[in-house]
């Protein structure tokens, strides 16, 4: 198939650790080059999967600037460090003797789109966490404030703002997912939420097929990390906030943060890398959880709480506090379980 007819994508690396390309390379059925393939996306380089020597990749930069080859998506995974002092030096392209700050704009107005991979690119993330000694930012958030590097109101050639496929790491198929959209045309800014993710995860929140939600019903909850119960009230989940379907669409075909026993800390959001107390603690105001589930005003929320923990079996009760199963469902409960 002729090249010309493919969708070109630049991978480019910043303040991060990498994990965003990890995850992807763990897409399966199919994998990630095979799904670039059927969706006629090329892969013009990419900092770790590609074989190009410095001078191959500064000429493919320059072609770029210079209109000579066609940007369909600048993919940034990591965050921008403008530092030091707002000189971008702590971040140089090597080979062009340019900072990032510099080569991302300019790259970000040739592309028909622009694209943040994972947390740190959209908002700041991880790199940004801290008194922020690199300066760190998002392409176009700093934090939860729109501005960023290229500005609150900045717009790629095709008429979108920066697509941030936010997540920590990010899902595999959600990078796909999105890059494939784009390929086709098939992504309007009505497909992107408030904070410029793709509603196609978005949409959902960590909660929905959450394995705890029995226990979350009645509120029989979990006390230490290795207890089989609800994390929201005592171990800082923020599955009924956090919007992703991590629980729906399962990495690596099975997996999860809370199917691992983990609680979740929400990473699809800014400023998620520092909530002000410990990721397994959750906050409370007179004995309630600050942070309640989404939609549910607070009163509502105590009452049925309230209720719940009246009607709640003694399996539940007695699972929740437990490492492993004690009492399965149907078995009568009078006696001492095992």
């Amino acid at each position: 198939m002729n090249k010309d007819s493919y969708f070109n994508i630049l991978w480019l690396q910043s303040g991060g650790c990498g994990g965003c390309s990890m995850s992807v390379l763990n897409a399966e059925s199919p994998d990630l080059f095979s799904s670039l393939e059927l969706n006629r996306i090329r892969l013009l380089w990419h900092p770790s999967f590609s074989e190009a020597s410095m001078e191959e990749v500064t000429d493919l930069i320059c072609d770029i600037e210079n209109g000579d080859l066609r940007l369909d998506a600048l993919c940034l995974e990591g965050s921008v460090m403008r530092g030091p002092n707002g000189s971008g030096r702590f971040h140089v392209f090597s080979g062009l003797g340019r900072p990032m700050t510099e080569v991302l704009p300019s790259l970000a107005a040739k592309a028909r789109y622009t694209v943040a991979i994972g947390s740190c690119a959209a908002y700041g993330g991880i790199t940004m966490a801290g008194n922020n000694p690199g300066e760190a930012c998002g392409l176009q958030y700093e934090g939860s404030q729109p501005g960023g590097l290229l500005g609150a109101n900045w717009q790629s050639p095709g008429k979108l703002p920066v697509i941030n496929i936010a997540g920590c790491p990010t899902h595999p198929n959600w990078v796909i997912e999105t890059l494939g959209q784009l390929a086709m045309g098939d992504l309007a800014r009505e497909s992107l939420d408030t904070l410029m993710r793709p509603r196609s995860y978005t949409d959902h929140l960590v909660h929905h097929g959450c394995p705890r939600n029995e226990y979350y019903e009645f509120k029989a909850s979990a006390e230490q990390p290795s207890d089989l119960g609800c994390m929201m009230e005592h171990m800082g989940c923020l599955g009924t906030q956090a919007r992703a379907d991590c629980n729906t669409r399962l990495w690596n075909g099975e997996g999860s943060c809370l199917r691992g026993g983990y609680a979740c800390i929400n990473c699809t959001a800014p400023e998620f890398e520092e909530p002000g107390h410990s990721f397994t603690e959750t906050p409370k105001m007179a004995g309630i959880p600050v942070g309640l589930p989404t939609d549910m005003p607070k009163a509502w929320f105590v009452a049925l709480a309230s209720l719940s923990k009246a009607a709640t079996p003694k399996r539940l009760k007695i699972n929740a506090v437990s490492d492993h199963i004690r009492i399965p469902p149907g078995k009568k409960t009078g006696g001492k379980p095992s």
